[in-house]
């Protein structure tokens, strides 16, 4: 199984209403250290209606500023459309909506 493969799985694994940071995907996948492979996957996601990708999450909360599947702004629609609401400052309250993997 590829890296890209690994990442693909885990975040198939993140349920609905629910968000995982590149971290904690990196994390699952076996290396803390692939954040940013993690991106360069997602960016790359070969069914992004299967692999939901819109529910990755920078570390502080925030969607990505150009989401690869529709533009800006689609990755904050997905994820509302999912019931997650955003703070203020355009962020996604981890404590609240983060998927630890559990």
């Amino acid at each position: 199984m590829t890296v890209f493969e690994t990442i693909y799985q885990v975040v198939q694994q993140i349920p609905s209403g629910k968000v995982a940071t590149y971290g904690m995907v990196a994390q699952l996948a076996g290396n803390p250290r692939w954040a940013r492979v993690v991106g360069y996957a997602l960016h790359h996601n070969p069914l992004p209606g299967v692999i939901p990708c819109h529910r990755v999450v920078n570390r502080q909360g925030r969607p990505a500023a150009t989401f690869a599947f529709g533009g800006e702004g689609v990755q904050r629609q997905l994820l509302e459309a999912e019931g997650i609401v955003f703070l203020p400052d355009g962020s996604v309250d981890l404590t609240r909506y983060g998927w630890t993997g559990e």
